[in-house]
């Protein structure tokens, strides 16, 4: 069975998506897109340079707009890019590349709500300065002790010995000057504590646009990040991808649920790496290409070639 991915806010590198230009369609896709979102996507993501792309309101449909655009070059048929794939799920804003993925939103309609829910975020992290640290190692109650001590909120669950803790500036401060044993922080290059409650306005803003769309049940599988489940229905979907907003990633669940479908390969889509990297301590045995640069599409290639399903929807 196949797995595919899409990386959240973070992925993203100055340039990553010069490569992809070379592509045959990538930069028509990524005009389209562009112009659907108001946001010249394809600048960003070849010459703007690392604080630019770190805006939120830059980052997030720049994020989506590249596997959306990428994923075609893998199966060469744009309208069905995620034939075969058995199941697909995305980290954060990723899940909205997932929703396109398997038909719950057109990718229009995936751009627009990025876009609004880029700006909503931005805003919402200009309230009070706050960010986000992973917290690498350590023992579980040792690492929920310490980030309740300094009044943070484990935002993302990632894996066993990765957690991202979320709040103010003044509060990861002191998580680094005070760490759990065994561990080590690294800050995150994200502009908001996101997947909190300082994310509440985000959320009402989000919901009144998602009240405006039509969405359609998945014709893939399609993971939460609420709790690895399996959503069957499009409404639903969007609920979550709203409400995730102001709630915690749980991708450790979603992991958990690639491994009971018994996923055989996996393709993160680009910006890739982080996911894979879970992937590789999370699910043993899984074959795994994360599609960085155009060199790893004969790669992708391959994998869709020996793990795609022929089923309709890629359930069989």
């Amino acid at each position: 069975m196949l797995a595919i991915l899409c990386p959240g806010q973070g992925s993203q590198t100055p340039g990553f998506l010069t490569p992809w230009l070379e592509v045959d369609g990538v930069a028509e896709r990524l005009s389209r897109l562009s112009e659907a979102a108001g946001i010249d996507l394809v600048a960003h993501g070849s010459t703007s340079d690392a604080d630019t792309i770190r805006d939120t309101a830059i980052a997030q449909p720049l994020i989506v707009a590249a596997g959306l655009a990428a994923l075609p070059a893998v199966r060469a048929v744009e309208a069905d890019a995620a034939a075969g794939a058995g199941v697909v799920a995305g980290h954060s804003v990723g899940e909205l590349t997932a929703a396109a993925l398997t038909g719950v939103l057109s990718q229009e309609q995936a751009i627009v709500l990025v876009r609004e829910r880029g700006r909503a975020m931005a805003a919402a992290s200009a309230v009070t300065p706050t960010g986000m640290s992973a917290v690498l190692g350590g023992n579980p109650d040792d690492v929920s002790a310490a980030l309740e001590k300094h009044g943070l909120t484990a935002a993302n669950i990632n894996a066993a010995g990765q957690v991202v803790a979320a709040g103010t500036l003044d509060q990861l401060a002191g998580l680094a000057a005070d760490p759990p044993a065994r561990t080590r922080i690294v800050p995150l290059q994200v502009a908001g504590a996101f997947h909190t409650a300082h994310m509440a306005p985000a959320v009402e803003a989000l919901a009144g646009l998602a009240r405006a769309v039509a969405p359609r049940d998945p014709e893939t599988r399609l993971l939460s990040n609420r709790d690895g489940a399996v959503v069957t229905a499009g409404d639903d979907a969007l609920g979550r991808i709203v409400a995730q907003v102001s709630n915690p990633v749980r991708w450790d669940l979603c992991s958990a649920t690639l491994a009971e479908l018994g996923v055989t390969g996996l393709l993160e889509l680009p910006p890739a790496g982080t996911l894979a990297a879970l992937a590789k301590r999370a699910l043993p045995g899984v074959q795994i290409v994360a599609l960085k640069t155009p060199d790893d599409l004969p790669a992708a290639r391959a994998l869709v070639e020996q793990h795609a399903s022929s089923a309709p929807g890629g359930t069989a």
